[in-house]
Formats: structure tokens, C-alpha cells, sequence
């Protein structure tokens, strides 16, 4: 007699969007962090694997980066990292820019190690009164071989993060993504992090009537179709163009909601997850997770 096999068991459909936020580690990556995710109720997640404004690369507890890899994958949940804040491949001062590769290589490395989809950096600023050329030919000889290491399934892509516009910044619109890929030949494990504050403060007016997806579109046209994996979904406590970046919680800022819905309708969007980056605590950060998933289900 045949051997009675045993129907699947039911899976949850993942979301278009996945929605979660920025959870603390510090403790332990699965010890802190799942626990955080699990109260926020979070169905995607981004951490730091060193001090954000530090150039320390700790390697990492073995057993919590197991933990946490398992416990992701048991609850569906997409793990992204944060790169350090001081990272700037545009920096001219040398030592800058060697700790930015060193850094960028250890978020990298240890994004692998906890199974994450994407690592997000800041695509930085030319200083030292350097022409936006030069400073892109520098971050082409810095980060070109960094992401030709990308060569493992299970690597991370590296994903760059539009600033807010502030000082000499690189890349802050739309339109500033296009030679910044070009600067990396479009290698094929380059994307894009999307923060709405950022966009709106570097003048992209989603608010307007079509601002949101005029925004989106502009994009594709700089970087190509399928390159936004995460959005960073934040509200501004300033007005476009301000070029200010002051996170206020979803529908309490400049922003407000409707274009945060409009973001679920464009095809671009499709299956990147957004994370809050939002002030207010647990409390607050629960009542955005809450109102991003009414304005994506409703």
C-alpha cells in the first residue's frame, strides 16, 4: 500500500509591498531584533550590522546571525541592511575614502551572512570643492570592484539611497540616478532605495496631483525598469524642495497619505518592501506600519 502523503501545508501570500521598519539590535540580532519586528508586526525589516556613525566592522555573533537568518525565513520577513552614515565615495580625503570601501565591503559581507536581500547607502557628496565629474570618477574606481565581488546567489544587491540635496550632494533627484549608474556601468547588482522624505525634499512634489508617480517614472527613465528594490517610506516635516531631512510619521508631514497610496499603485513598485524610518517610538511606529497596510489593502 502506497504511502499516504501530506497535504501542504497553507502559506500566507506575500504582499505586493511588504511593510516594516528599522529595528534595534543592539543585544542581539535575533535576541532584539525579531522580537521588534514581531511587535511592530513588521512583514520586512532593515538593521545595522556596526555603529551607523562609526567605521568599526564588528564580524558578528555566529550563533545570532544563524537565529535571526532562520527566524526571518520562518516568518517571510525580507531582511535589508543599513551602511554606515559616514560612508562617502565622493570624499576628498583619502582616508575617508578608504574606510568608506572597508566599511561598504563589511555591510556587504555581513549582509550575506544574515540573509539580506539589499545593503542601502548613502550616495554621498563631492567635497572638497571637487567638480560632480571627479567625484563620480572616484566612486566608479571605488565601488566598481566592490560590486563585482557580488558574484554569490546569495549575495546582497547594493542598493543606493538619494540624499535630501543638502550641501554637495551626488545624487539627490530622479534624474541624478542616471549618471551615477552610468558611473558603475548599470552593473546588474545595482539598485535603488527610495526615501520619500529625501525625494521630497530634493523637489519632487508628490503631493501635487501625478507627483508621486511623475517621481517614479522619472526614475525608470534615469536607471532602467526592475532597479527599486526598498522604499524607505517617510513623511517630511518640510516642504518640498527644502531640501531638509526631517522624517515626520505617514500622513502628519507635507506629504501626507495619498501619495503614499499612489506609490502601491505604480508598476515599479512592484514587490519592493517599505520600511518606516519614522519618528514617534514603538507607539508611533506601529500606527504607521498599521496605516501604510490600509492604504496598500484597502
Amino acid at each position: 500500500m502506497g504511502a499516504v502523503s501530506n497535504p501542504s501545508p497553507a502559506t500566507t501570500p506575500v504582499p505586493r509591498n511588504p511593510i516594516g521598519g528599522h529595528v534595534p539590535v543592539a543585544g542581539g540580532l535575533a535576541a532584539v531584533g525579531l522580537s521588534h519586528a514581531r511587535d511592530l508586526a513588521a512583514e520586512a525589516v532593515q538593521v545595522f550590522v556596526a555603529n551607523p556613525r562609526g567605521w568599526a566592522t564588528p564580524p558578528g555573533d555566529p550563533r545570532q546571525d544563524e537565529q535571526f537568518l532562520a527566524g526571518c525565513a520562518a516568518e517571510s520577513l525580507p531582511v535589508y541592511v543599513h551602511a554606515p552614515y559616514l560612508i562617502n565615495f565622493g570624499s576628498s580625503n583619502a582616508e575617508t575614502a578608504e574606510r568608506s570601501v572597508r566599511s561598504m565591503r563589511h555591510s556587504l559581507r555581513r549582509g550575506r551572512a544574515v540573509g539580506a536581500h539589499g545593503v542601502v547607502v548613502h550616495t554621498g557628496s563631492a567635497t572638497g570643492g571637487r567638480s560632480r565629474e571627479v567625484a563620480l570618477a572616484q566612486v566608479r574606481e571605488l565601488v566598481l570592484p566592490l560590486l563585482e565581488e557580488l558574484t554569490d546567489p546569495a549575495d546582497p544587491w547594493l542598493l543606493l539611497e538619494p540624499t535630501a540635496g543638502q550641501g554637495a550632494s551626488l545624487c539627490s533627484t530622479a534624474e541624478d540616478l542616471a549618471p551615477y549608474f552610468d558611473a558603475l556601468d548599470r552593473h546588474p547588482m545595482l539598485g535603488v532605495c527610495l526615501d520619500t522624505c529625501h525625494a521630497f525634499a530634493a523637489g519632487h512634489d508628490m503631493a501635487a496631483p501625478g507627483g508621486t508617480k511623475k517621481m517614479l517614472d522619472e526614475m525608470v527613465a534615469a536607471t532602467g525598469p526592475g532597479r527599486l528594490k526598498l522604499i524607505h517610506a517617510n513623511d517630511s516635516k518640510d516642504v518640498a524642495g527644502a531640501r531638509k531631512d526631517r522624517h515626520a510619521n505617514i500622513g502628519a508631514g507635507h506629504i501626507g497619505t495619498e501619495p503614499f497610496a499612489e506609490l502601491f499603485r505604480h508598476p515599479e513598485t512592484a514587490g519592493a518592501p517599505l520600511v518606516i524610518e519614522t519618528p514617534g517610538g514603538p507607539d508611533g511606529h506601529r500606527a504607521d506600519i498599521r496605516l501604510l497596510k490600509s492604504l496598500r489593502d484597502g
